[in-house]
């Protein structure tokens, strides 16, 4: 077998049947045993400069998964492959979301847990993430370990059982503690919850039934399929939630509509108004923020992804606090998150951790700082955003995904040759910590290729709606015109 496997941003992914295969991820499982049994692992930096408490193969990985096709099948396939490698191994007995999973592993003591998940990619994908003792995404040092001890062929193992390990009601109750219930409750809230048909349905629902707050969960069936969208929490896969909210409007009186999204594997979060307009994740990482910071009174440095908007720095700026630019991938923030020297971490796919809580991007924790901002704040979310803007100045955003299977090559020449200016905005500075960023003294436009898929992404932000539509119409025409 010669199959390349490839940890990207947040662990290993590829399409069902062509890349992800029973023996792909059975040879994942032995190279994860052999990385947990390595006598050099202590020696590693999370141990040495992190304080992470090293536990020992004996200790055992959990395996959890989303609700993808087969994914409980691979999710047992990974288990049977560490069993007979001689670490210990459990499954869950349900899909659960990614922070359940990550979660359990620092409060049960484990060697690490594995996630059988694509996240956000579209249903032919599947995929692995690696956590480790502290419950986050694995580093770049523990991946490039992995890689390396991956087997030429799957073990060889007979049938048998792996025992389940229940995960669901402990992590409930660690939520619950996270955030003013009582609160929630008194407000005149109506939450619409949207899982997108992943695998954190029926988590937010259940703590919104216990509180006995009127709410709709929608998308929270089983289909492996995802309705025909990727359940990626951006703005062109939010059409039934838009439907039901707009649906609402004028029928449900005294109460503030609030949409919560989660992703495929609830580590990702976004909102919707009462209006119907999404709130793309920029715009929920900075209300976030903002609520920890003026609300909560949890004030520390933070650290924003360089996708993120200039919004969160901003926000950070006023408050006193450094803000830190990492590269693309939450992987780069949980030694900020784990050593507390950061208390917030987020990026602009969605994910938003917290020192105080897990080194991990939580989507469920996120929907429900959401509510508790409503709550406390008493304004639906259309005008906290307004509220933002009139302090910190208007930050309109959009991205766009190009299939270019040629995408590292044309990221590389951008690289070398970039542009001295797009749509009338002249370039003042040019980044590249993670991609090609080009500032304006409006905004800026960042050209990445993606780590997970054939895909080069398009980001921009700027203070007009109409200028972000520009660059990023002149951004395509340049990477599809004078590039290929």
């Amino acid at each position: 077998m010669n199959e390349e496997i490839r940890f990207g941003t947040d662990g290993w992914r590829g399409v069902i049947a062509r890349d992800f295969t029973f023996a792909n991820v059975a040879r994942v499982g032995a190279a994860i045993a052999a990385y947990l049994q390595d006598p050099k692992r202590r020696e590693g930096r999370i141990y040495r400069e992190w304080g992470v408490p090293f536990r020992e193969a004996e200790a055992g990985v959990l395996v959890g998964y989303d609700t993808r096709f087969l994914s409980r099948d691979f999710a047992l396939e990974l288990a049977k492959a560490l069993k007979v490698n001689g670490v210990p191994a459990w499954i869950t007995p349900e899909p659960v979301p990614t922070p359940a999973l990550s979660f359990a592993v620092v409060e049960k003591g484990l060697a690490g847990g594995v996630m059988i998940t694509a996240s956000h990619n579209p249903p032919e994908y599947n995929g692995v993430k690696f956590k480790p003792e502290y419950g986050g995404s694995a580093t770049e040092e523990i991946t490039k370990v992995i890689e390396a001890r991956l087997p030429a062929n799957p073990p060889d193992f007979s049938p048998g059982e792996i025992p389940t390990l229940p995960i669901r009601e402990a992590y409930l109750e660690k939520i619950r503690q996270a955030v003013d219930l009582r609160l929630i409750r008194r407000a005149p809230l109506f939450p619409i919850v949207d899982a997108m048909y992943g695998s954190a349905q029926g988590y937010l629902a259940t703590i919104l039934r216990e509180l006995r707050l009127p709410h709709i969960a929608i998308r929270s069936g089983y289909d492996p399929l995802f309705g025909g969208k990727k359940p990626e929490p951006i703005a062109e896969n939010m059409g039934p939630l838009k439907a039901v909210i707009r649906g609402l409007r004028g029928r449900v009186r005294g109460r503030i509509i609030v949409g919560l999204v989660t992703d495929g594997d609830g580590d990702r979060a976004a909102g919707m108004d009462e209006q119907g307009q999404f709130l793309n994740t920029h715009r929920t990482a900075s209300l976030l923020l903002w609520h920890l910071f003026h609300n909560r009174k949890i004030k520390g440095p933070i650290l924003k992804s360089f996708a993120l908007t200039d919004m969160v720095g901003k926000i950070a700026e006023e408050a006193g606090v450094p803000c830190q630019e990492i590269k693309i991938g939450f992987k780069w923030a949980v030694e900020g998150l784990v050593t507390k020297n950061a208390v917030f971490a987020g990026e602009e796919s969605g994910g938003y951790g917290y020192s105080w809580h897990l080194p991990e991007r939580d989507g469920i924790l996120s929907n429900l700082l959401l509510l508790e901002l409503v709550a406390t704040e008493g304004k639906p979310l259309s005008a906290l955003v307004e509220e933002l803007f009139s302090r910190f100045g208007p930050h309109y955003y959009s991205r766009r995904d190009l299939l270019l299977p040629n995408r590292l090559e044309i990221a590389e020449k951008l690289r070398k040759n970039p542009p001295d200016g797009l749509a009338g905005h002249r370039v003042v500075k040019v980044e590249d910590l993670d991609g090609l960023k080009l500032r304006f003294s409006r905004g800026w436009l960042l050209l990445r290729a993606s780590g997970t898929e054939p895909i080069l992404r398009l980001y921009c932000e700027m203070d007009d709606p109409a200028e972000v539509q520009k660059v990023l119409d002149e951004a395509e025409n340049l990477v599809k015109g004078g590039l290929l």
